[in-house]
């Protein structure tokens, strides 16, 4: 039987490290998670889309903040947000991995759904997830506005985005878990914004809440 005060330290030293790494990100990325919510929420309001995509969790990440600005995150009377996770649709997905290359599974959606209207966040922890990249390459060149969430230091996703949020930290779980505290801060900062523009709004209980 593993050592049960062993394990119980590594999960204190590992909730620990998670929030370091928080206290990090607080202290760098505060304002630039305001710029980066105010560009979304302009991009709404002016009737655009915004399509979000990632790789493993990282698509998790971007289906989690679809399903908040498309639900609800706090705010239970406001409209719903055209908010679009790239990596839900199977068929759409394998079909361009097959026929074209798995580079190109979030890009040819880019090529397909953005315009100038529009903004496209790229979530990677590393910066340098090809796919990634290449949608937020494609997204620039028609136009679009472009976003990135990653960490360490940045990557060529970074360099690729109009803003980039790069949370403080090498290790991929931390990097992760902090991107979900700021997609969640990304969320009540874009409610807040779009407020104003409520139409046809149903009063019900907070997703947020339910959960």
């Amino acid at each position: 039987m593993p050592d049960a005060s062993g394990r119980a330290g590594a999960v204190r030293d590992h909730l620990l490290a998670s929030a370091e790494v928080k206290r990090r990100a607080a202290e760098a990325l505060a304002g630039p998670t305001v710029e980066a919510a105010r560009r979304i929420a302009a991009v709404l309001r002016a009737g655009g889309t915004v399509l979000v995509c990632g790789n493993g969790g990282s698509a998790a990440d971007a289906q989690h903040l679809a399903g908040e600005l498309v639900g609800r995150f706090k705010l239970p009377d406001r409209r719903a947000l055209p908010v679009l996770a790239l990596g839900t649709d199977g068929a759409v997905l394998t079909c361009i991995a097959n026929d074209f290359a798995y580079e190109e599974v979030f890009s040819r959606q880019v090529e397909a759904f953005a315009g100038p209207r529009d903004l496209v966040l790229g979530i990677s922890t590393s910066g340098r997830s090809p796919n990634v990249l290449r949608a937020l390459e494609v997204a620039r060149r028609r136009g679009a506005a472009t976003l990135a969430l990653t960490g360490g230091d940045g990557g060529p996703l970074a360099a690729a985005a109009d803003l980039a949020l790069i949370v403080p930290s090498d290790d991929t779980a931390l990097i992760q878990e902090c991107h979900g505290a700021l997609i969640h801060a990304l969320c009540a900062l874009v409610e807040e914004d779009v407020a104003a523009t409520v139409d046809d709004a149903t009063t019900a209980p907070s997703g947020a809440a339910r959960r």
